[in-house]
């Protein structure tokens, strides 16, 4: 048996317990952290330790520390394992609204990305809007035929009526927010700090990988 085989045999193996396949089910739409899913799932610390453990021995999931609060770590889906399985979520889609800090890069581009890929709708705000949007973002953006040019960002707290779909792309903003289960959370890695096209395509490709999870399922 080849090394191939035996590997998609690990991993379905994994995903043959019901706790393990609910995480993995809950991570392909939200990164967590780990207090997040004992919340969701009813479950000990210590057990949770030992199906997150399960999962990334196998190359489901990761664990990534925090950019916000570096004592928190969130765990990832790791796609490409998924290639050939295909565990999936009954998310609803439709309008979404993007969240980052300062409303200049990564919640932009995503908003402009679920536009382009999903047919529908989505807008953007920040808990600390800039005063402008990015100007590595409104590249990275037009290198994959997006216009951010016109954007400006904005305060949450100023979006009229929030849709059931809100992400948060940004470690801080979730951490600040707290919103619970109810949003999904991308832990996605802020472009800015490196300021180089690299890290913009960067995060601009991850935004595009997630959402075109959706866009299969879009109405």
């Amino acid at each position: 048996m080849d090394d191939a085989v035996s590997s998609r045999a690990a991993r379905h193996a994994a995903l043959g317990d019901p706790m393990r396949l609910a995480i993995v089910d809950e991570l392909v739409v939200s990164d967590r952290a780990p207090v997040e899913l004992q919340r969701m799932f009813h479950v000990p610390s210590n057990l949770l330790a030992h199906h997150l453990d399960v999962l990334e021995e196998v190359g489901l999931v990761s664990r990534r520390r925090s950019s916000g609060d570096g004592r928190r770590r969130y765990v990832r889906l790791e796609r490409v394992a998924l290639t050939d399985l295909s565990p999936g979520s009954g998310l609803a889609v439709g309008r979404a609204l993007f969240v980052c800090t300062h409303n200049s890069a990564r919640s932009q581009l995503a908003a402009a990305l679920w536009r382009q890929l999903t047919g529908l709708g989505a807008d953007s705000a920040g808990t600390a809007p800039a005063e402008r949007v990015h100007p590595g973002a409104v590249a990275a953006g037009r290198r994959a035929g997006l216009h951010l040019g016109d954007s400006r960002p904005r305060r949450i707290d100023d979006v009229d009526q929030l849709p059931a779909l809100v992400i948060t792309v940004c470690d801080r903003a979730h951490e600040e927010i707290d919103p619970g289960s109810d949003w999904l959370h991308w832990s996605i890695r802020d472009p800015v700090p490196l300021g180089t096209r690299a890290a913009f395509d960067a995060a601009r490709d991850e935004l595009q990988e997630r959402i075109s999870v959706f866009a299969g399922r879009a109405a």
